[in-house]
């Protein structure tokens, strides 16, 4: 009797199992991803659009709250939130939603909830009702703002970067955001300057020019005044964007020459050669030194590109060249290296042999291919597609655009890929306001073809990365321009750019 209860014991025991596993209870119910479900839950709480919140956490700390620790400019966790002596969003964030401070420093889902409700309340600031908040391209005017940027064109530059996340799709930390169709409502910001396509620098050709406050380092005459024999190598502790707001506040007393961004490399200049950034802790290296900081973290290596390595060393070697410098690791040194220094980056996620290889050409050129609209044999565009020569801002002599129609009617980029493997993808195109808000870039990866969107009404005239994909080797359309867009204005077709990593 005892055996038959056991047994029917049991069977009982599988037959529920069997039940909760239809009925998808416990025994499937796979445990909720922590941060996902704290920007779930912020998102409710605030009504503000999931995604956008991602994309914006991502361009901010690539959704990493590095143990509570602050940024350089301090800031807070996955979203963060700040408390300097000019900015305290981090206090608006605990008041708006009633929870001490200290817990949205190291509390992710509470920093979320923070984060998201000083969004919600740029937002109600900004007029933005309930209908416009469904709205992904509304909420511009509050990015732009949750950026606490010094300039109206820093503050473009960093809601640009967040809406340029939409457009290529989020995946990091176990959260995936879809490359997306939207059209960013700049308002007043639509009339401010592009700093995406900001004129050269005064030093480096290949820069932007953006000049950090006056207050912030000392005029000079160098090589005059001081030789010039080191380059000091950085890690911003913060965004690209973050960082060059930074180094335009006055009361933020530190500056560096130039600033690398992670994602395509571009390079923007702050302090010129001669004068003397204060980037070093260290007086007499600050005099004889070019400081350069690169977008990111320590901690995390995801910030460290290929792009944003072989950028740099690219600045590193035009100046080594300019200057006489010696092109080794007892001149180009990290922040960590100078004498008395309190600061640890490049950091152990810095990959120097490689950095060095580039800087001194050992590296190799890596297999890239150009292909223009107007290559032979390797651009293909349909009737309804025109050719214009109107921007200035074109690639080679000329240019495609068509109107966006629901249909599919791509221009094709055909290219021959030499094994397979992974590569960089970038486009060139003109910048207009009357060019396409969202325009699809469809890449055949060797997984399917991928849909990245970009908003060409900004960042013209240059090479855009729209991310890194897995290629088959062959010679096939590997980049298309589709036409099939809901995004107002003229879908332009230029050229691409494919690189080998």
């Amino acid at each position: 009797m005892t055996a038959l209860r056991s047994r029917l014991a049991a069977i009982a025991t599988c037959a529920l199992t069997a039940l909760l596993v239809l009925a998808g209870g416990p025994a499937t119910a796979a445990p909720a991803d922590p941060l996902e479900t704290a920007f779930a839950d912020a998102a409710t709480a605030q009504d503000v659009p999931r995604d956008l919140l991602v994309a914006l956490a991502y361009s901010e700390t690539h959704l990493d709250g590095h143990d509570g620790k602050p940024s350089a400019s301090g800031g807070y966790g996955v979203m963060h939130l700040v408390s300097n002596r000019t900015t305290h969003t981090l206090e608006r964030a605990a008041e708006l939603i009633k929870r001490p401070a200290a817990e949205l420093r190291s509390d992710t889902a509470a920093n979320v909830l923070g984060g998201a409700a000083v969004l919600r309340s740029y937002a109600d600031e900004a007029g933005l009702d309930e209908p416009g908040r469904k709205d992904l391209g509304r909420w511009y005017s509050a990015v732009a703002r949750y950026g606490n940027a010094s300039t109206p064109e820093v503050a473009r530059l960093y809601a640009d970067t967040v809406y340029e996340l939409l457009g290529r799709g989020v995946r990091a930390a176990g959260i995936a955001v879809a490359p997306q169709e939207v059209t960013a409502d700049r308002g007043a910001y639509a009339r401010t300057l592009d700093l995406n396509a900001q004129a050269a620098s005064p030093d480096y050709p290949d820069a932007s020019w953006v000049a950090a406050s006056s207050s912030n380092y000392t005029v000079s005459s160098r090589p005059t005044s001081y030789a010039i024999d080191r380059v000091v190598i950085h890690v911003t502790q913060g965004s690209y964007a973050g960082t060059i707001s930074w180094f335009q506040n006055p009361s933020a007393a530190v500056s560096a020459h130039y600033v690398v961004r992670s994602s395509d490399g571009a390079v923007t200049q702050m302090v010129r050669n001669k004068d003397v950034a204060w980037h070093a802790g260290n007086w007499s290296y600050n005099t004889r030194s070019i400081g350069i900081e690169h977008e990111g973290f320590v901690s995390d290596p995801s910030w460290f590109t290929d792009a944003m390595y072989r950028s740099s060393a690219a600045l590193t070697r035009s100046i080594c060249d300019r200057y006489g410098i010696p092109k080794d690791r007892a001149h180009i040194i990290g922040h960590v290296e100078v004498p008395g220094a309190t600061h640890t980056d490049p950091g152990p996620h810095w990959d120097w042999n490689k950095y060095m290889q580039y800087v001194t050409g050992g590296g190799g050129t890596p297999w890239s291919v150009t292909v223009d609209n107007a290559t032979a044999g390797k651009f293909t565009a349909g009737a309804n597609w025109g050719t214009s020569t109107y921007s200035a801002q074109r690639h080679g002599a000329d240019y495609r655009f068509a109107t966006p129609v629901a249909a599919s009617d791509p221009a094709w980029y055909r290219a021959t890929i030499p094994s397979a493997g992974s590569y960089r993808v970038e486009v060139w195109y003109p910048a207009d306001p009357g060019y396409n808000s969202s325009a699809p870039y469809i890449v055949a990866t060797s997984g399917g073809n991928q849909t990245v969107y970009v908003d060409q009404r900004s960042g013209g005239g240059g090479w855009r990365g729209i991310g890194s994909f897995s290629l088959n080797a062959g010679d096939y359309n590997v980049v298309a321009v589709s036409r099939w867009t809901s995004g107002t204005g003229y879908v332009i077709a230029d050229a691409i750019r494919i690189v080998r990593l």
